[in-house]
């Protein structure tokens, strides 16, 4: 189950699309969808949670808490749609595309993505542009 929850005066334009995406996605990948919760917030909200609990003072658009068990997916996803909108004008790109990457971006982690050299950020843009490819057909 994928849930969508506000914190912010933002609403998500279809929801069940989405979620029929994000699953589509992560069969492909041999995994299942658990309980995928998506918190949409504001800068503030965010910065919060990035204090708290990873002691980073910084901003951010995404942050993702992991409950995944083996190959189900399971977590919370928290994502700053101010930081999205900056974001999106910074790389040129529409403002729902720049959301649903970082949408897939949070699951992609749960499936074992990660980012933090640059050939694990590669594999990671690779699989975002193949997943935002999905969705924009």
């Amino acid at each position: 189950m994928i849930a969508f929850n506000y914190e912010n005066s933002f609403i998500l334009k279809d929801e069940k699309s989405l979620e029929v995406w994000i699953e589509n996605i992560a069969l492909e990948e041999e995994f299942e969808v658990g309980e995928i919760n998506y918190i949409f917030c504001d800068d503030a909200y965010l910065h919060k949670l990035n204090v708290e609990f990873l002691k980073h003072d910084t901003l951010t658009d995404i942050i993702s808490f992991d409950n995944s068990l083996g190959k189900l997916i399971n977590g919370d996803i928290f994502i700053s749609t101010e930081r999205v909108a900056d974001n999106a004008k910074d790389f040129n790109v529409s403002f729902d595309d720049e959301l649903h990457r970082v949408m897939i971006h949070g699951v992609l982690h749960y499936m074992g993505y990660k980012d933090k050299s640059k050939e694990e950020k590669t594999a990671m843009r690779n699989a975002e542009n193949a997943a935002l490819l999905q969705l924009n057909n």
